[in-house]
C-alpha cells in the first residue's frame, strides 16, 4: 500500500527507538507507532508517486488508524495497540499532518515556521512516549524542545540529500538570505562558507532548544525512560556540536 518502502527500520535511526532501556510492556505500542510513522514517511518521500497519490495513501493510513478501513496493517496494528492501552490516536494523526505538509510544501520561511512544522513532525513523538509511560503533561514543554532539536539536527545532517532527492529545504530561507547562501548551495558536494554559516546559526538555536529540554530526564517518574532521555539528549548535544564545527 505504501509504495516503495525505504527499508529503513528503527535500528537505522540516528537516535534510539524504544531501546532495551524502555520497559518491555511499553515496547510493542512504541514499535507499532514507529512502524506506522515509517510507513507514512515512506509515502511522503516516495519519488515514484505524484503528490495527489501520496495524499490519498496518507488518507488511507488515517482511515485505518481511526477504524474506518482495514486495508493498512500498520494502521490496524497501531489502532489495536492504542485501544488495548486506552491511548489516543491524536499524536499519530498530528504526524500525518506533517507528512501531508511534506507533500505540498517544500520551504520554511523562517525559524517560527520551522518550529510550527516541528510541532507536527517531532513533538507528537515525545508526547506519545510520555503518554505511554503515564507521565504528567507538565513534561510536554521540555519534551517538545528536545524533539524539535532532534528533528532539526536530522534536517541539518540531511540538508543536501533532502534538496537533491526531494527538493525540500528545511533551513529557514531568511537565515539563508542573511548569510548570503543560495538554494543551489545545497546541491554542491561540499558546503560553501555561506551555507556553513547557516548551519552554524541553526545549530546554535538547537543548542538553545536542548537547554530548554535539559531537565526532562529528571522530571519523568520512570527511571528507565529518564535514562533513555539522558542518552538521547547527550547524543543530540554531541551531534549539534559537530554540525557547528564541520561540514
Amino acid at each position: 500500500m505504501s509504495g516503495v518502502a525505504s527499508g529503513k527500520t528503527r535500528r537505522d535511526e540516528n537516535f534510539p527507538v524504544a531501546s532495551w532501556l524502555i520497559r518491555a510492556p511499553h515496547r510493542p505500542v512504541i514499535h507499532a507507532f514507529y512502524d506506522f510513522v515509517r510507513a507514512a514517511d515512506d509515502i511522503a518521500d516516495d519519488p515514484a508517486l505524484e503528490a495527489p497519490r501520496k495524499l490519498e495513501r496518507l488518507d488511507a493510513l488515517e482511515q485505518g488508524l481511526v477504524g474506518r478501513a482495514d486495508e493498512t496493517p500498520v494502521a490496524s496494528r497501531l489502532r489495536e495497540e492504542l485501544a488495548a492501552r486506552g491511548l489516543s490516536a491524536a499524536h499519530a494523526l498530528d504526524l500525518l499532518k506533517a507528512f501531508r505538509l511534506d507533500v505540498v510544501k517544500s520551504r520554511e520561511a523562517d525559524w517560527s515556521e520551522l518550529m510550527a512544522y516541528c510541532a507536527l513532525s517531532a513533538m507528537p513523538v515525545g508526547r506519545f512516549v510520555l503518554d505511554v509511560h503515564g507521565e504528567d503533561r507538565s513534561t510536554w514543554p521540555a519534551s517538545d524542545a528536545i524533539c524539535a532539536a532532534l528533528q532539526i539536527v536530522n534536517h541539518l545532517q540531511d540538508c543536501g540529500d533532502d534538496f537533491r532527492e526531494l527538493d525540500r529545504v528545511y533551513i529557514p530561507l531568511d537565515i539563508m538570505a542573511a548569510r548570503g547562501a543560495g538554494i543551489e548551495d545545497l546541491a554542491a558536494k561540499a558546503s560553501t562558507p555561506e551555507l556553513r554559516a547557516c548551519v552554524a546559526d541553526c545549530a546554535r538555536r538547537v543548542e538553545g532548544l536542548l537547554a530548554e529540554g535539559a531537565a526532562l530526564a529528571s522530571m519523568v517518574r520512570d527511571s528507565r525512560l529518564g535514562l533513555e532521555i539522558s542518552i538521547i539528549h547527550a547524543l543530540a548535544r554531541r551531534l549539534t556540536a559537530m554540525l557547528g564545527a564541520r561540514d
